[in-house]
């Protein structure tokens, strides 16, 4: 029995798919197909500067099969600009990383993006915030204090403003901003759903300072709620969400 093809996990479509020379006309020459799994690799190592190694742990493929994918890709490219011929971007042997299935803004940097670090060296971590701390209804956060870990080690932050968006937004903000962690107070069934499936993990039921929280959960000590659940109606300026104290100005405390 034939074992089946691996997928090739992409995190990218190209903005056009057909390329040819404007200058001459080769009508006579075979149309060039590059597999979108093909165009990943040249995007990859090519545009993103990655390692053979990097590409194949964001592809989920092994190294040896990068090298051959990127060969052939790299001939195609090498033959369409030298013959003239017309070069054609579709099919292959892929599967779409979760975000670009979401139709979110994937400005995909797997494996931060697809929920994987390449051995936990980078992370992008984002905590909702309002002076200095963890600000604690999600839906309503206007401020993220976002951090650019390297090696459990924080090299840079800044606070970026959500702009108003609201419960359903937020996450497609996060993805745009290449979140793949989350720590925050309160949050809503829907909104943990989306963040799941945007392979964003997430950190809920979280008190006080937000760089306090950041370094807690680097070092392994952060304490939070894993069940974090917070049923607020935004219609409703007097809605109470029980133990999680979702009070009259629609905060959540713990």
């Amino acid at each position: 029995m034939v074992r089946p093809c691996k997928l090739r996990r992409i995190c990218a479509i190209p903005e056009c798919g057909q390329f040819g020379p404007k200058t001459c006309s080769n009508k006579n020459k075979p149309l060039i197909t590059m597999g979108l799994d093909e165009y990943e690799t040249i995007r990859l190592i090519d545009w993103e500067g990655q390692t053979q190694e990097e590409c194949a742990a964001q592809m989920n493929i092994a190294r040896t099969t990068v090298q051959a994918i990127y060969t052939s890709a790299r001939r195609k490219l090498a033959e369409s600009l030298v013959t003239g011929a017309e070069l054609n971007i579709s099919g292959g042997n892929y599967e779409l990383c979760n975000r670009v299935r979401r139709n979110s803004s994937c400005k995909c940097h797997c494996p931060r993006q697809c929920g994987k670090n390449l051995g936990g060296n980078t992370m992008k971590i984002a905590v909702t915030y309002e002076n200095g701390q963890i600000f604690q209804h999600f839906g309503h956060t206007e401020n993220f204090k976002i951090y650019n870990v390297q090696g459990n080690k924080i090299i840079s932050s800044s606070v970026v403003n959500t702009n108003g968006q609201g419960h359903g937004a937020l996450a497609d903000f996060l993805v745009t901003n290449n979140v793949d962690t989350l720590i925050c107070g309160g949050i809503g069934g829907g909104a943990r759903q989306a963040l799941d499936e945007a392979g964003i993990k997430l950190f809920g039921g979280v008190t006080g300072e937000a760089d306090a929280a950041v370094e807690a959960l680097l070092s392994g000590k952060l304490n939070f709620d894993p069940d974090v659940m917070c049923q607020h109606h935004e219609e409703n300026e007097n809605h109470h969400c029980g133990e999680h104290g979702c009070g009259e100005h629609n905060h959540c405390h713990q």
